[in-house]
C-alpha cells in the first residue's frame, strides 16, 4: 500500500530523536539545544500530525547523543518529549523525558537580591508544582513559573 500523505526522511545511522515536541516549543529546543552550530545533519519536522497530540513537531540529529545534564535543560523547555536513542539504525534506547526534581544550573532566580546573582554559584530550584511548573529557590525560596523562567 503506498500511502502518498507519509513524509519520508533518511533513516539515522546513529544519533538522536526528539520527538513529541509541541509545535510551538519547538524554537526553544532548537536554540537550547544550539542546533544552528551542528556540522552534523539535523532533520526538523514541524506541526506533523500525531494521534496522542494532534500536531507535533520532531527533531532528527546524526551523531549526537546527550548528557542527563542536557536531557534536563530539555525537560525544562519541553517536558514529556521522547527521546530516542539510535545506533546502527536500532532503536537502542527510548525514553520519556521528565523534570526532574530539582533543577541545578539551569535556571536564573528571578530575585535580584539572591544570592546566586551576586556571587559565582550555581542557582538550585526545587520543582514544586510539575503540572503547574512552579519553581522554588533553594537559596532565597522565591517561586518563579517555568514558563517565565529565563535559562542559564
Amino acid at each position: 500500500m503506498n500511502n502518498k500523505e507519509e513524509m519520508k526522511v533518511s533513516a539515522l545511522r546513529d544519533g538522536t530523536v526528539i520527538d513529541h515536541i509541541p509545535s510551538n516549543k519547538l524554537m526553544a529546543v532548537v536554540n537550547l539545544l544550539n542546533l544552528e552550530h551542528v556540522n552534523a545533519p539535523v532533520t526538523v519536522g514541524y506541526n506533523l500530525k500525531s494521534k496522542k497530540m494532534g500536531k507535533k513537531s520532531l527533531i532528527k540529529i546524526a551523531n549526537r547523543f546527550f548528557t542527563d545534564e542536557e536531557i534536563n535543560q530539555l525537560s525544562v523547555v519541553s517536558p514529556n518529549v521522547t527521546l530516542s536513542t539510535i545506533r546502527n539504525y536500532e532503536v537502542v534506547e527510548k525514553k520519556q523525558v521528565k523534570m526532574p526534581d530539582d533543577l541545578l544550573g539551569i535556571v536564573h532566580c528571578a530575585n535580584p537580591k539572591c544570592i546566586t546573582n551576586n556571587e559565582p554559584m550555581k542557582t538550585l530550584f526545587h520543582v514544586v508544582d510539575k503540572e503547574k511548573g512552579i519553581l522554588k529557590c533553594h537559596y532565597c525560596e522565591k517561586e518563579q513559573y517555568l514558563e517565565t523562567a529565563k535559562l542559564i
